[in-house]
């Protein structure tokens, strides 16, 4: 027999330590588990239990903070990435598959290769755990890292019993998320290339290889077509009055920016996406797989209805959504389904509305979001593929007209010089 000293929480999130007499580690974490408990540190270790008395005790204001100046103002690092914060959840959730003690696992994830996420970040994570913090409780002090979505559920967890569990399913949350984020890139990658290329060509002809032909029109002493005369205008604007443009559009962005920045602003903005053509289907179908996904994992670990739904208020990046979630919650807070406030706002489907609705009466509200959640997903995905296929050709015939314009122009005007000389 040999002795292990173990630190454990209860499901109330109450930590509490002792000593076992048993064969092996293995032995340890299965009579730590029998008590109902949650282990946090198993060691075997002589001085095991001295060590967990001394990292109960208070420390020096500061002392325990290990993380750099910029993560302790929050902010002045980048925000992760959805894709390195699912990567960063899923190695946690292997080790601690595998029986890992959660100190141990944490102190692993340090030497680990997360992108985006510090090694101070699990190095601190580690000591507030040691210290008899909670998890999620450690994590709430990193706002820039872990969402309110991430500390609830892990909170759930840790009550639970489940961690890992949990962190696998956070895990999958955000690799949904990151997967149609990428998809929304993607799809606006091709249009964004066109345009940008296409802008640069005509800029590029406006400014001086137009200019050069102008010239030989000029000392002919022809005259010229209207489409020729507005072209040879717009392109001495563009020479001659280039810095006014650049003037014009940084106002434009100012105002645009003061605009949003303003709550009726942006409510009008958020509103223009959702009811924008063709893009506006794709960021409604967007914003609905992601508030059922979000709802829909909150609630299958556990976390109360009305916290679920203001985490997911939270997240929401349409203010118009905010409002009618804001909306739902009161609702329920009065005594109301989830479905009934929600139909009332008149901005959900009333497809989602009826799956939510049968979901309440069977009792599976969790299960009806995350159908809701798949359903709306699958259908982006083939709502991108439409935009994609559609927006290339919209882009070649607006490249094609502008090219054509610009032809026109110059030809017709050869034409007109070329009928002159031959009536001379």
């Amino acid at each position: 027999m040999a002795q292990f000293a173990y630190k454990a929480r209860r499901k109330s999130g109450e930590v509490v330590q002792g000593v076992l007499d048993v064969a092996d580690r293995a032995a340890a974490l299965t009579q730590i588990e029998r008590l109902g408990l949650f282990p946090v540190m198993v060691d075997g270790s002589k001085a095991a239990a001295a060590a967990a008395a001394v990292a109960d005790k208070p420390k020096e204001k500061g002392a325990s903070n290990l993380l750099p100046a910029a993560l302790q103002r929050g902010g002045r690092r980048r925000k992760p990435k959805l894709q390195e914060i699912a990567t960063f959840t899923q190695q946690l959730s292997n080790l601690l598959k595998c029986g890992m003690p959660l100190t141990v696992a944490l102190g692993s994830m340090a030497h680990l290769e997360s992108k985006g996420i510090p090694s101070d970040v699990s190095k601190q994570l580690k000591q507030d755990v040691m210290e008899g913090k909670s998890l999620s409780d450690s994590m709430s002090k990193q706002p820039q890292i872990f969402s309110d979505l991430f500390v609830n559920m892990v909170r759930a967890g840790e009550q639970s019993g489940a961690l890992y569990e949990v962190l696998r399913r956070l895990a999958s949350h955000y690799e949904k998320f990151a997967e149609v984020q990428s998809k929304f890139v993607a799809a606006l990658i091709y249009p964004a290339i066109v345009a940008v290329v296409g802008v640069g060509i005509i800029f590029f002809f406006m400014t001086f290889m137009l200019p050069r032909f102008m010239k030989i029109f000029e000392g002919l002493k022809v005259p010229l077509p209207l489409a020729t005369r507005v072209l040879m205008g717009i392109s001495d604007m563009f020479s001659h009055y280039w810095w006014l443009m650049i003037l014009v559009a940084i106002a434009i962005v100012v105002l645009f920016k003061r605009f949003k920045a303003t709550e009726s602003g942006r409510r009008k903005i958020d509103s223009w996406k959702m009811n924008a053509p063709v893009l506006g289907k794709a960021v409604r179908l967007n914003i609905f797989g992601q508030f059922a996904r979000t709802l829909s994992t909150l609630l299958i670990n556990g976390v109360p209805v009305l916290t679920a739904l203001k985490i997911t208020e939270d997240i929401m990046p349409n203010r118009v959504v905010k409002d009618a979630i804001a909306r739902t919650r009161e609702g329920v807070t009065d005594g109301k389904t989830i479905a009934q406030p929600l139909g009332n706002s008149k901005l959900f489907p009333q497809l989602m509305i009826d799956l939510l609705k049968i979901g309440e009466d069977t009792g599976d509200v969790p299960g009806a979001l995350e159908n809701i959640a798949e359903t709306y997903e699958n259908e982006l995905t083939l709502q991108l593929r439409v935009m994609t296929n559609l927006i290339e050709p919209v882009m070649i015939i607006i490249m094609a007209v502008g090219v054509g314009g610009l032809l026109f122009s110059i030809l017709s005007a050869m034409f007109a010089i070329t009928s002159s000389i031959n009536r001379s």
